[in-house]
């Protein structure tokens, strides 16, 4: 298959140290791997970027031979000392955020400020993970027995498998990542095959932090499909932790498989999100949340809006004011900074959304606007509006595609139940006015889900709080708030510093 790259792209892929044909893993050493070659298609145009010859299983092995032995080393650094390379490497990710961020753009076909917006998401859990590598912190507690002392603390946990998805190919690394080094963790990267060249550029970065500093090589890379490195990943007993963004099948999978050997997962999985507006919401606020949530990143972000709940009240003029926005809205180059929708991340893409949008009118659905493939180069669709009613099972799933589904409602726990109704339960938000609205939808009645907003839409979560969702979201916690915990094992430690033996509960079992 023929490269088509412009000068442009040419120096843009150079200065990461991307080439024609690129390694697909890292252990210290750049791998001469013998997997197949799989090429990054650009999907605005349809057309390969470059091509990374993938891992083996012998390949895969020599990454997690090379992460348990680095592991061994590195877990005896100082956790401030680790933190300094995650400084180092906030810093270098720094120097290159506005060619990596546009290699995001042209491998996923995000628009160029979310692109660059997700590098600036790695350089802060950086510097979020720096803070975190003197915060470790172990309580002390208050023994029963006399002259005892007792407190717990934290340990290294050992080698992480981290496995990300196509439509945020970097951040979710560095949100595992960054965390993990300062734990005192090494990691193999298991990337999309989607979005390899990102996952090459990043490793190269890393790369060269360790190797200034003499650190052993954390930042393990293997580059291939599920049965040449996830299976044997997910079955590896040298990694007590897996951490899994994807689908939900991909992630019941991986549960399964790292349950089987009783070891940790940390699943990040699909999202239905939803947004309540309320009669006395401001219309105008909500809308641009709506837009966003909706329509950034094509439809393509885990928090994405699929889901709108409008109180009868504004119902008819806020989705006439919303039709009227869509079709305002004209997919394009994301490169282009008048853009503000890219396209799909490649044909099955479209073709799934296609599907749904078949289904929801044969179960009843009204497109209001959208709908349509666009016909020409790359992947593009129209940002589609669907009336929909509760009982439509399509709307129950997950399409990853610009799919908003409207609903209407009479009052607010109406609402709240059609809400959570949905097996998924990621990110939600209500637009209201109503401080006794806003605290029910917060309520242990309100959103089930993991993120819940007043006044802001379901996308574009800060890292400074945790980041994860229930049900068939899985459950995990990744970025902020205490979520190195399960990158790291506790320890309970008791000290007996006199001259008795003391049993707890009073038992006495005297010789």
């Amino acid at each position: 298959m023929t490269v088509h790259t412009d000068d442009k792209t040419a120096t843009l892929l150079a200065s990461l140290g991307i080439e024609s044909e690129n390694p697909g893993a890292y252990d210290g050493t750049w791998i001469d791997t013998s997997g197949p070659v799989i090429q990054s298609i650009n999907p605005t145009t349809g057309e390969p970027i470059a091509g990374v010859r993938t891992a083996s299983i012998d390949d895969y092995e020599r990454v997690a031979r090379a992460a348990t032995e680095a592991f061994e080393v590195w877990r005896t650094w100082p956790a401030p000392k680790r933190g300094e390379i995650v400084r180092q490497l906030g810093d270098e990710l720094r120097r290159h955020k506005d060619a990596l961020g546009a290699l995001v753009t042209l491998e996923v076909g995000k628009v160029l400020s979310e692109g660059l917006g997700e590098v600036q998401e790695m350089i802060d859990m950086a510097d979020l993970a720096v803070g975190m590598s003197r915060q470790l912190y172990g309580k002390s507690m208050h023994s029963e027995r006399p002259e005892h002392r007792m407190y717990e603390q934290w340990h290294p946990l050992g080698p992480v498998g981290i496995i990300t998805a196509f439509n945020f190919p970097v951040a979710v690394w560095a949100w595992n990542a960054t965390v993990a080094a300062v734990c005192g963790d090494s990691m193999i990267w298991k990337p999309s095959e989607k979005t390899p060249l990102t996952a090459v550029a990043v490793t190269r970065i890393a790369q060269r932090v360790l190797e200034a500093n003499d650190a052993p090589p954390i930042f393990g890379l293997a580059i291939g499909d599920r049965h040449q490195v996830g299976k044997p990943m997910t079955a590896d007993t040298r990694l007590p932790l897996i951490s899994a963004t994807g689908s939900v099948t991909m992630g019941k999978a991986v549960g399964r498989a790292v349950a089987d050997r009783l070891s940790r997962s940390l699943l990040e999985l699909g999202g239905n999100n939803g947004i309540i507006i309320t009669d006395d919401a401001d219309q105008d606020l909500a809308l641009r949340a709506v837009l966003f949530a909706a329509v950034g990143t094509a439809g393509q972000r885990c928090t994405s809006t699929r889901r709108l709940f409008l109180q009868k009240g504004i119902a008819a003029s806020f989705k006439e004011r919303l039709v009227e926005a869509y079709k305002s809205i004209k997919p394009g180059d994301p490169m282009d900074p008048g853009t503000l929708m890219g396209p799909l991340i490649d044909a099955r893409a479209v073709e799934d959304m296609q599907s749904a949008i078949a289904k929801a009118v044969e179960q009843g659905g009204k497109v209001l606007c959208g709908g349509e493939a666009i016909e020409g180069d790359g992947f593009f669709v129209q940002p589609t509006l669907i009336e929909a009613k509760v009982q439509m099972p399509i709307t129950c799933d997950e399409t990853f595609a610009p799919i908003l589904y409207i609903f209407e409602f009479d009052q607010l726990d109406e609402a709240i139940t059609a809400h959570n109704s949905v097996p998924q339960g990621l990110s939600s938000a209500i637009f209201t006015t109503n401080v006794l609205a806003a605290e029910r939808f917060l309520s242990p009645l309100g959103s089930d889900c993991g993120i819940a907003n007043v006044n802001i839409g379901t996308s574009g979560a800060e890292i400074g709080g945790a980041f994860g969702g229930e049900k068939e979201t899985g459950g995990g916690r990744e970025a902020g708030s205490d979520s190195w915990k399960i990158y790291m094992r506790r320890q309970t430690c008791t000290i007996n510093y006199g001259d008795e033996l003391p049993l707890a509960q009073g038992v006495e079992f005297d010789v």
